[in-house]
């Protein structure tokens, strides 16, 4: 397959370190600084909180490889958009394209913009938080709008501080940790606390498949595009679980059970106000470059189902990136976060995206029995079954245990399907003889 752009498409200039680059900044993100300790309180021990973080990580990776072995096989933007409309039907694609407008960008740009409010106001004291992430999805809609490579290499930088900073407080955090001492015992195992505890933290695995959506502008797409997303995906579940542990050991559980700046919390009990400061900062940082990644993947997705006719022409441009997709991006971000509430935001999010995913990956499956061993598919059967067997699990408990959630995530989806018919029905009026 040759690696040359199709016709009108942007030129191949980001390479596996940018793509990789691209993949770490979309997952870290704010969640790994605040989820835990909901998770404690839910699963009532660290251990049991450790053990979902792994499995999310195992999770993920099984998406990585699944994905990997599709983007190879269709190495253009678009992301889950593309692979279904190509494979399944293009109404499995103009749905999952709606998906990813509303709920695998959107909301979590408005998320992280929000966070990223929160988080600095001590720093900018009397600035809303919505004030605060406007400006930054602002910043990042004109550096995105202007150029890919010069995007990609302010990407490449901050993602390489943010490891670098997150590797000193792992490493001042091991140093630092207290003796442990006897804990209370744990409560009884609850197998739906524990699936619930596994969308949150899918939540903070989301953009593990980041790759996907630029899949058109990486060089040499069939090495780099798969590869990328198992390394971005490897990376970041070690240095969850090592970030984890420092969290979940810098203090008594009692301490960080059910609070959200678990982050803060720990790094001043390990070093006092100065490295409570110094995380705060870290966490403003990753908040930076997940919004900053997210602004540079997500309107190619829109920029592909422009193309495509599910979207407005107006969306495309001629050449370099799609600034007018990039703005659309952020002028839906912006209305969601000075209307949207962060409450319950997390679980619907998680959850929705898990579906989108898992049909994905059924796609894959019905790929490769259409193309049998000519599409190389890394574990085959069994990495696709355990991805599909995992996120129906937790989407089954979802809905059981947080339904409003769950519910909103199921209209989302109805309203792409609705959107597809609205647009079939047209296409069939304009195309009817007067």
């Amino acid at each position: 397959m040759s690696n040359a752009p199709a016709s009108g498409s942007p030129p191949r200039q980001l390479g596996l370190l940018s793509a990789t680059a691209l993949v770490v900044a979309s997952m870290i993100g704010t969640g790994v600084f605040t989820t835990s300790g909901f998770l404690l309180r839910d699963l009532g021990s660290p251990p049991r909180v450790l053990l979902a973080w792994l499995i999310g990580g195992f999770v993920a990776g099984c998406g990585a490889l699944c994905y990997g072995a599709l983007g190879r096989h269709l190495p253009e933007s678009g992301g889950e958009y593309l692979f279904l409309s190509r494979i399944l039907h293009p109404a499995a694609g103009c749905v999952a394209g709606w998906i990813s407008l509303l709920v695998g960008f959107s909301a979590p740009l408005t998320a992280a913009a929000y966070g990223f409010g929160e988080y600095v106001k001590p720093w900018l004291p009397g600035w809303p938080p919505q004030v605060t992430g406007s400006m930054l999805l602002v910043l990042f809609c004109a550096l995105h709008s202007l150029h890919v490579s010069g995007g990609a290499s302010v990407q490449n930088f901050t993602v390489a501080l943010k490891l670098a900073l997150i590797l000193l407080f792992v490493g001042f955090g091991f140093s630092r940790l207290p003796a442990p001492v006897s804990a209370a015992p744990a409560p009884d195992f609850s197998t739906g606390a524990f699936a619930v505890a596994l969308v949150w933290v899918s939540f903070s695995y989301s953009g593990w498949n980041a790759a996907v959506y630029i899949g058109g502008e990486i060089r040499d797409p069939q090495r780099n595009l798969p590869r990328s997303l198992l390394l971005g995906t490897g990376v970041v579940a070690l240095l969850y679980l090592a970030l984890n542990v420092v969290f979940l050991f810098s203090t008594a559980p009692a301490q960080l059970a059910g609070r959200l700046e678990i982050g803060r919390i720990a790094a001043h009990a390990l070093g006092g106000p100065a490295w409570a400061d110094a995380v705060t900062g870290l966490v403003a940082l990753a908040l930076i470059t997940s919004v900053s990644s997210m602004m540079m993947a997500g309107p190619r997705v829109y920029a592909r189902m422009a193309a495509d006719g599910y979207l407005p022409r107006w969306l495309l441009t001629d050449r370099g990136p799609p600034w007018r997709a990039v703005l659309f991006q952020c002028v839906v971000a912006l209305g969601m976060l000075w209307s949207a509430t962060y409450d319950r935001l997390l679980t619907y999010i998680g959850f929705t995206l898990s579906l989108s995913t898992a049909t994905t990956v059924v796609g894959l499956i019905v790929l490769r029995r259409r193309e049998g061993t000519r599409l190389t598919v890394p574990g085959w059967p069994w990495v696709p079954a355990l991805f599909l067997l995992a996120v129906l699990w937790m989407a089954s408990f979802s809905i059981a245990r947080r339904p409003l959630e769950s519910l909103a995530g199921l209209a989302t989806i109805a309203l792409g399907w609705a959107a597809w018919r609205a647009r079939r029905r047209d296409a069939g009026m304009t195309a009817a003889p007067r």
